[in-house]
C-alpha cells in the first residue's frame, strides 16, 4: 500500500472512530433523560383552578370550620393520636395493615421508586395552592390545637390528605383484592391531621379531590404506565411465594 491509500485508510479509521465515539457519547446524554423522564407535565395539574378557595377568614365558615376542628381535636382518643403521629410518615408502608404484612422495605424496589418518583414530582401540585391561598393552619388560629411540631406549610388544602389519598390509589391499582381496605387507611392519613390540629376539615377535604387529580395525570402518562407495570410484575412475582407460605 502507498503512503497515499495509508493516509486515506487512516483518516477512514479515525472519523469512524469518531463517529462510534459520538454515539456513545449521545447515548450517555439521552439514556438518562429517557430514564428521567417526568410523569406529569410542570404545572398540573392546576390546584388554583380545580379547588374552590378555602373559607374566608373571619367569616361565619370559616368560624365554624375552627369549630370543627376543636370538636375533632378534643374528642381523639389515645389510640387515634398515636395512629396519627405514625401515619404522618407518609410511609408507604403504613398500608401494610391492608395489603399484608409481607409489604416491607426493601421487599419490592421497584414499587418503592416508583413511589419515591411521585412523592417528589408531586411536590409542586400540592405547593402551589398551599402558597397561593396562604391559610393559618388550626392551631396557629387556637394555642390549644398546638400539639407536635409545628408545620412550615400553610394549610390548605392538606398535603399529607393528598399525598395519601395518591398513595392508596395507587397501591389500589398494585393490590386490587385489597382496595376498600387501602382507601380507608388514605381517608384516614388526611382525617388524621384534623384530629391533631394540623388541618381543617376543607384542608382535607381539598386534598382528597387533588389527590384524585393528580391520579388521573399519572394514569395518563405513558412513563408512568410503563413504571406502574414494572412494581405490578415485581407483586405478582411475589404472590406465588406468600401464597405457598401461607399454606
Amino acid at each position: 500500500m502507498n503512503s497515499k491509500a495509508s493516509l486515506v485508510s487512516s483518516g477512514f479509521h479515525h472519523r469512524l472512530y469518531n463517529y462510534f465515539l459520538a454515539l456513545i457519547l449521545l447515548a450517555s446524554i439521552v439514556t438518562p433523560a429517557f430514564a428521567e423522564e417526568r410523569y406529569i407535565a410542570p404545572g398540573r395539574p392546576d390546584g388554583i383552578a380545580l379547588l374552590a378557595p378555602p373559607p374566608v377568614f373571619g367569616s361565619s365558615e370559616a368560624v365554624a370550620d375552627l369549630a370543627s376542628a376543636r370538636a375533632v381535636f378534643k374528642a381523639r382518643t389515645s389510640a387515634e393520636e398515636a395512629r396519627a403521629m405514625k401515619s404522618a410518615s407518609l410511609s408507604i408502608f403504613n398500608f401494610s395493615t391492608a395489603i399484608g404484612s409481607s409489604f416491607q422495605p426493601d421487599k419490592f424496589p421497584k414499587t418503592e421508586a416508583l413511589f419515591e418518583k411521585v412523592k417528589k414530582e408531586i411536590s409542586e401540585a400540592i405547593n402551589t395552592p398551599k402558597d397561593h391561598w396562604k391559610r393559618k393552619r388550626p392551631y396557629e388560629l387556637d394555642k390549644d390545637l398546638n400539639l407536635g411540631r409545628p408545620e412550615k406549610s400553610a394549610s390548605y388544602p392538606s398535603g399529607h390528605s393528598t399525598r395519601g389519598t395518591v398513595q392508596a390509589l395507587l397501591l389500589s391499582e398494585l393490590f386490587p383484592d385489597k382496595r376498600e381496605a387501602i382507601l380507608e387507611i388514605g381517608r384516614n392519613i388526611g382525617w388524621d391531621r384534623v384530629l391533631i390540629g394540623k388541618h381543617f376539615i376543607t384542608d382535607v377535604r381539598a386534598g382528597r379531590v387533588l389527590g384524585q387529580a393528580i391520579v388521573r395525570e399519572l394514569l395518563a402518562s405513558p412513563s408512568f404506565q410503563h413504571d406502574l407495570a414494572e412494581a405490578k410484575a415485581e407483586v405478582k412475582a411475589a404472590q406465588p411465594a406468600e401464597t405457598a407460605k401461607g399454606q
